[in-house]
């Protein structure tokens, strides 16, 4: 853990906060980082679940929020 992030992290921004990905159940399995995003500046492959239209979920990572839209 390093200290100087983990212990504040509301000192920190996350890169991808205001960031929404809509996605359809065509979609799915959905998982973030897409595949379209640069693998040299990616955080590990976490799967989002989604199951409903409407519903969100935000990674755990990048704080990107997925929405199902359909």
């Amino acid at each position: 853990m390093n200290p100087n992030t983990a212990s504040h992290p509301e000192d920190f921004e996350t890169p991808n906060a205001d960031r929404l990905v809509e996605v359809t159940q065509a979609d799915l399995p959905i998982y973030c980082p897409p595949e379209e995003d640069a693998l040299w500046n990616s955080h590990p492959r976490v799967y989002i679940h989604l199951e409903h239209k409407g519903d969100e979920a935000r990674c755990i990572y990048c704080s990107a929020v997925y929405k199902l839209v359909d």
